[in-house]
């Protein structure tokens, strides 16, 4: 069968303006998806948001450190000798002036009484000599006796009288090392336990062994080193105020005792730029031992006004640190911060933030700068987010 010419060439035209046609409908509609994209915002997330506390402080610094001693003592005896008596219980608590040691007395007291007898002698040659003197005197005035004679005589009378002090002298050295003999608890305090025991012969001297050591109770020194800036912003200028000083142990979350700073180094370790401090700490009850470790924290200048926020509102971008600030239209701003130290919990903000700005405490990994965030208010001093409503 055949086709006409008209029919074909009216059959293509009628193809193509088809094309054209379809063409033309996806082409404008490809064209309207972007546009209708673009007017469908992202929804808002849920966040958690607390106003920035606006709070007069009086600032505090932490350090960390060691508990010491204000006396530490090493026992040594000062005379050689064998040890026949330990009076000391291991760890024990002893006043001042109990007895811990004793030395075999027996050698020390045989040469008291020797030192003694000499004494005596020493006085009786004085006594003879000065009766003499005095006669030499009487006879020389009568020029009984011939003047060379009687400065012997009265020459005598001194030697005599300077040989009874050196005899005293002699005694009183005696009698020392006799009381060497026993050791004794020089201050009062916790005693370690004894180094040598019963039966063991010790020498005096540079190389005297250690029998004990014996540290004072109470009070106590903590000491900590303080920086540079410390030094120059809290401490300058402290010296002959009370400095208050706080105490907290290992296993403590807070700092349970009260003291004050006692002293300030003299100068500043340059290889360290720090400073050593020293505070003081009533320990009556016993329970802080020198060695342990110690949280310490000064108080830092006069009450100030401070701004304080939750430690999980900040975010470290790089090297700096920032909050994200919710605005009135619910929108969160990038705010770049300036930390201090913590207060109560709380981390101190120096710079960037004033009191009672809104910021994210809870969410802030899942916003960005000029986000549409859904707010839920909750408390600063917590920072645990509110239930949200069904």
């Amino acid at each position: 069968m055949s086709v006409q010419p008209k029919t074909l060439v009216f059959a293509i035209s009628a193809l193509i303006a088809l094309g054209g046609a379809a063409g033309l409908a996806i082409h404008q509609g490809t064209a309207s998806i972007p546009s209708a994209e673009a007017a469908v915002e992202a929804p808002a997330v849920e966040v958690d948001v607390a106003p920035a506390i606006g709070r007069t402080i009086t600032e505090w610094q932490s350090y960390s450190g060691r508990l010491e001693a204000t006396e530490h003592i090493q026992l040594r005896p000062l005379v050689g000798g064998t040890i026949v008596s330990v009076h000391l219980k291991d760890g024990g608590v002893v006043k001042q002036g109990d007895l811990l040691f004793t030395i075999d007395p027996r050698p020390y007291q045989a040469a008291v009484e020797r030192a003694r007898a000499e004494v005596a002698a020493a006085e009786a040659r004085a006594s003879y000599a000065a009766t003499d003197a005095d006669r030499a005197r009487r006879l020389i005035t009568r020029d009984a006796i011939a003047k060379r004679e009687f400065d012997e005589r009265v020459n005598a009378g001194k030697e005599t009288a300077a040989a009874v002090k050196a005899a005293k002298a002699a005694l009183q050295a005696a009698l020392i090392d006799l009381d060497h003999t026993r050791i004794t608890a020089p201050v009062s305090g916790r005693v370690s336990r004894a180094e040598l025991t019963v039966g063991n012969i010790v020498a005096a001297g540079a190389s005297a062994p250690l029998l004990a050591t014996l540290v004072s109770v109470s009070p106590i020194y903590a000491s900590f080193e303080v920086d540079e800036q410390t030094y120059l912003r809290y401490l300058r200028g402290t010296s002959g105020t009370k400095v208050p000083v706080a105490l907290g142990l290992a296993d403590e979350s807070g700092y349970s005792r009260q003291g004050e700073l006692v002293s300030v180094d003299n100068q500043l370790n340059t290889g360290t730029s720090t400073l050593r401090v020293r505070a003081r700490f009533d320990n009556a009850d016993g329970a802080l031992l020198p060695g342990l470790f110690a949280r310490v924290k000064v108080e830092g200048g006069k009450p100030s006004q401070a701004v304080l926020i939750s430690d999980a509102a900040v975010g470290t971008d790089q090297a700096k640190k920032f909050v994200l600030v919710v605005d009135p239209q619910s929108r969160v701003q990038y705010r770049e911060v300036v930390l201090g130290g913590l207060h109560e919990g709380l981390r101190i903000v120096t710079q960037g933030l004033e009191a009672g700005e809104r910021i994210v405490v809870n969410g802030v990994q899942r916003v960005r700068p000029n986000d549409l965030v859904q707010v839920h208010d909750t408390s600063m001093q917590t920072s645990q987010p509110l239930a949200l409503a069904n």
